[in-house]
């Protein structure tokens, strides 16, 4: 769990390192795909998880594999960066690895485009799966590009609102507030000041928060990023300005941006015991699937609920969708052993016990329709809600872009400096963006 949680960092650095594959990399999708996958063979997986409970899980999900597969052995290899990928997916090789799995989607764009993974889409046809019946809507969205489905979900990430239900009762507040109106008011009536700072904080609204960043805030209001030309949408969409306008709003009405800021600076880091919503000093929080079992591990001194991120209010009906990622597997380009490599990720990603199995097992989204649905699943019945989420049609992703993330991440610098008054004008602010945006992806091609 705590392993997969950390690709919002890796999100980041991840974009600069792959883009040495649009260059580097020479595998083309077709090739070595004329290996007999019946034959006894071995072929190689690296995986990014590390916690031994983790490595564990993917042992198990590969033991399953083989006792289904027994002429397929699977040689693993943990705790991989996307650098040593990347670095292995160039050079191919006896060594390199056959099967990749990353926690990063925003490199999906990159990983299509460069060929650095073969597209699957004939693999799927071949095998009679339907990706669209199988995968929730935005997971499958996320694990292609340009109609090359180079990657397939490998369990998933929703995000929703946790908040403290003893707060609330205190505070009168009888449930989570479903629009975006209501979270205002709910935020302002769960703060409580102390002196210049807080005693208790409704919600940490900066984009320097602990997940809310601007793409998880946009999930909530069903943006376009890109028009059918593949030209930033930034300026266009008024979702964008929509959700600048509500979180620059909250910012305001919450004491304004320096004084949060401070108050931020002295509370805990994101993955450490002392995280603000396990203390009690932040009274909603929102966050992934996996914030659940750490905070019930830091043992707070209140009830915790859990519901979907609040909607804007011209979206009422859509309220119960969120922002959703995941980690992604893929098959080498380079890689000799195509068709068997394709046994193994077919298994873990579509076989509805091994990916309930492995959900189980790491506390994260299953990322199948078939497996959000199995009574074999075991978890806190508040969990539910990031399975109705991932489940939900309107929940949205990021789409996949040549150069990666680089867009979120200028679209966030963005969000920085107009929500501290570094820049004043969102519509000028807007078009500057999707200038800069469309400058970086050109460069990219």
């Amino acid at each position: 769990m705590p392993g997969i949680s950390r690709r919002a960092a890796i999100a980041l650095t991840a974009s600069a390192s792959i883009a040495l594959l649009a260059t580097s990399c020479t595998g083309r999708p077709e090739a070595g795909a004329s290996d007999d996958a019946s034959k006894e063979t071995t072929v190689t997986f690296w995986h990014a998880w590390s916690a031994p409970s983790e490595v564990k899980a993917v042992k198990d999900l590969v033991t399953g594999f083989e006792k289904a597969h027994p002429n397929i052995h699977v040689d693993v290899v943990g705790n991989m960066t996307d650098d040593k990928m990347n670095q292995a997916l160039r050079a191919g090789g006896a060594k390199a690895p056959d099967v990749i799995s990353s926690f990063t989607t925003n490199s999906v764009g990159k990983f299509c485009s460069s060929g650095a993974l073969v597209d699957l889409n004939p693999f799927f046809e071949k095998s009679g799966i339907d990706p669209r019946k199988t995968f929730p809507k935005a997971m499958n969205e996320y694990t292609q590009f340009e109609g090359n489905r180079c990657a397939v979900p490998l369990l998933g990430d929703a995000y929703g609102l946790y908040y403290n239900k003893t707060a609330f009762k205190k505070a009168g507040i009888t449930a989570p507030p479903k629009t975006w109106s209501a979270f205002e008011r709910v935020a302002q009536k769960l703060t409580i000041p102390q002196g210049d700072t807080y005693k208790q904080l409704g919600f940490m609204p900066n984009y320097h928060g602990w997940e809310t960043t601007t793409e998880h805030y946009l999930g909530q209001f069903s943006p376009t990023y890109f028009d059918k030309d593949g030209k930033s949408n930034v300026a266009e969409d008024p979702a964008f300005e929509a959700a600048f306008t509500l979180q620059k709003k909250l910012v305001d009405a919450l004491g304004g941006y320096r004084k949060l800021e401070t108050y931020r600076s002295g509370l805990g880091d994101e993955w450490g015991p002392r995280h603000p919503f396990h203390t009690g000093q932040v009274a909603m929080q929102l966050d992934g699937e996996w914030r659940l079992g750490m905070a019930l591990d830091a043992k707070p001194k209140f009830d915790i609920g859990v519901a979907p991120l609040p909607v804007p209010d011209d979206q009422a009906d859509q309220y119960g969708k969120g922002y959703i990622t995941g980690t992604i597997a893929g098959i080498a380009a380079t890689s000799k052993k195509q068709n068997a490599a394709w046994e193994l990720v077919k298994y873990m990603t579509t076989n509805t016990d091994a990916v309930v199995n492995f959900s189980n097992a790491i506390h994260n989204v299953p990322s199948t329709l078939a497996a959000l649905k199995s009574p074999k699943l075991t978890y806190d019945p508040r969990f539910k809600t990031f399975l109705e989420i991932a489940a939900n049609p309107d929940s949205t992703t990021a789409p996949a872009s040549v150069n990666g993330g680089v867009y979120l991440t200028t679209i966030q610098q963005f969000g920085y400096d107009y929500e501290s008054g570094k820049a004043t004008d969102l519509k000028a602010g807007l078009k500057k963006t999707a200038a800069q945006i469309d400058t970086d992806i050109a460069q990219a091609k």
